[in-house]
């Protein structure tokens, strides 16, 4: 059993799920549904990785209220018709009446927030969505999200961030957690190069578990929800062993100390720190 989050909205989210925006078109339905089989509780999808369609497709059989469904308007329709349309597309594409998470996918410089969160709070209203949130906000624009969202009767509940053992953000994790704003973990193994870390590697043998395994536990260790994406059935099974184990005070402060700074996904790089700050205590 994943154990779950309360968020701000009052709704629960579970602690880990599947990514869906790296898997293969020719794989996604396979993935979605042996994650599901397995108990994944949570789908991430977006509405610029287009692949609703096949996420509703792996859901079916499936019990609705079982599944956790976070999805993002993508930056160029953020404004308040724009959220709306987007929305009731996207609702239509995954087959479902509501979307448990609904995020901005990255910053819309040019669209004030005010905006783009009075059309979130009306598909709330209309139950389309229960909980919003962010991607890829950095800790100003986190602040003044949460500003325009409580200004429109909202609380900001999520926000999406590239975050693994190579990218250890503690001041933006620290900044959202005080905020009681959970971060989401996209990206959580670095596309493969948390296998060549050392620390990680060593820690894994002391474990007697891999290395994505080490990884996903140290990130539910930081708080966070990892999304890792595989089609493997073997490391679909494997991730949700991480349940099964902790790691010690001294093997998170080794993960901790990791003096690397890798951001994977270099496109979504918008105004978030661009290396690491030290930090005496962890």
């Amino acid at each position: 059993m994943i154990p779950s989050y309360t968020l701000a909205s009052g709704h629960e989210m579970p602690a880990m799920g599947l990514g869906t925006g790296t898997i293969g078109k020719d794989h996604r339905v396979a993935a979605i549904r042996t994650a599901l089989e397995l108990g994944y509780p949570l789908v991430d999808t977006a509405d610029s990785y287009n692949n609703h369609d096949q996420v509703a497709e792996g859901m079916k059989g499936f019990d609705r209220e079982s599944i956790f469904i976070s999805s993002k308007v993508p930056a160029d329709k953020c404004h308040y018709d724009d959220v709306i349309a987007t929305c009731e597309k996207n609702l239509g594409e995954l087959q479902t009446d509501y979307i448990d998470m609904y995020l901005i996918h990255s910053p819309a410089w040019e669209i004030p927030l005010e905006e783009t969160f009075a059309g979130l709070a009306e598909v709330v209203k209309r139950g389309w969505v229960r909980s919003v949130g962010v991607s890829n906000f950095g800790e100003e624009l986190l602040a003044a999200s949460c500003d325009a969202a409580a200004a429109n009767g909202l609380p900001l509940s999520n926000n999406q961030l590239e975050v693994h053992p190579l990218l250890y953000d503690w001041e933006l994790l620290d900044f959202c957690a005080e905020r009681n704003v959970l971060v989401t973990a996209y990206g959580p193994l670095a596309v493969g190069r948390v296998f060549e870390n050392e620390t990680l590697v060593q820690i894994a043998a002391e474990c007697g578990r891999d290395v994505s395994q080490v990884t996903l536990r140290w990130l539910l260790h930081k708080g966070t929800v990892p999304i890792p994406a595989s089609k493997s059935p073997e490391h679909l099974a494997g991730n949700l062993q991480v349940f099964e184990f902790e790691l010690t005070a001294d093997q998170i402060e080794r993960i901790d100390a990791i003096d690397e700074w890798v951001r994977v996904y270099a496109g979504k790089t918008w105004k978030l720190r661009k290396q690491r700050t030290p930090r005496e205590e962890r």
